[in-house]
């Protein structure tokens, strides 16, 4: 993670994975700080459903601010989660 191009979206990695899958299962505060980003994660992706629900109501297919393609950016931004490696690690828990 130090060395990697921050300029690149981050891209989920086994190597972590293996090492979150060892805090839950042995480091009790950080378990409990990983569920609260799941949490903070979770929370954002509602805020993100909930804010696409508003501009399609609000200017519907229209551009967005800043030049996005409005909706449609919005949409493609659903399924990005924070901390997809929290999130790939569920079904081993």
């Amino acid at each position: 993670l130090k060395t990697r191009d921050y300029a690149h979206p981050y891209e989920p990695s086994v190597e972590v994975q293996h090492h979150l899958v060892h805090i839950y299962r042995h480091e009790l505060p950080l378990y409990q700080l990983c569920e609260f980003l799941v949490d903070l994660d979770e929370g954002l992706q509602e805020w993100r459903y909930r804010h696409l629900k508003m501009v399609e109501r609000t200017i519907g297919i229209k551009p967005g601010t800043g030049g996005s393609s409005g909706a449609a950016y919005l949409q493609s931004t659903l399924t990005n989660p924070l901390f997809p490696d929290l999130w790939a690690i569920r079904a081993q828990l």
